[in-house]
């Protein structure tokens, strides 16, 4: 067995076959640090709400807990697929859902877990109307406590469709 790896500029060849296994097992585990991981808005059911009263607000609120499942995934690098609800007239703040407009959290049809927040690093690469269908790729973050967001927040996103 042999390996060669090339490295900016430098050249390794890897003869014993412990080190090519070690090397292996090395280069797949940096594989699945880099790539993101394909979910489905299924993955993101694990999730059960309570109301809660807000002071500061004056009103009643659904105050998600997450479950496992979901809690495994904050913090991670994934994409997903769905429907775009444009927020803003500007075209620079987006929803994904799950579902089209019509049958949509925004309409009643659907939990809050069928919607997230997309947060660009500086504008979208295109203005995307609504129910138009894409993948988009970020890191998934979890709110609980800013009842003025979506309880998924998908952070440094860019399509990848």
């Amino acid at each position: 067995y042999e390996i060669r790896l090339s490295l900016v500029g430098s050249e390794m060849c890897i003869r014993d076959r412990g080190k090519v296994l070690a090397t292996i097992l090395f280069v797949l585990a940096f594989q699945a640090e880099v790539f993101s991981q394909s979910i489905t808005w299924k993955d993101l059911e694990d999730v059960s709400f309570e109301e809660q009263y807000v002071d500061s607000y004056q009103d009643w609120f659904l105050v998600p807990t997450f479950g496992e499942t979901v809690k495994k995934l904050e913090k991670t690098t994934l994409s997903i697929k769905g429907y775009l609800v444009p927020i803003d007239l500007d075209g620079k703040i987006y929803a994904l859902s799950a579902y089209p407009y019509s049958s949509c959290f925004f309409c009643g049809a659907a939990g809050p877990e069928s919607v997230m927040t997309l947060l660009f690093d500086g504008d979208p690469s295109r203005k995307y109307k609504i129910d138009d269908v894409a993948t988009f790729e970020g890191e998934l973050h979890l709110n609980k406590h800013n009842p003025e967001e979506f309880i998924y927040v998908l952070k440094h996103v860019k399509e990848i469709d």
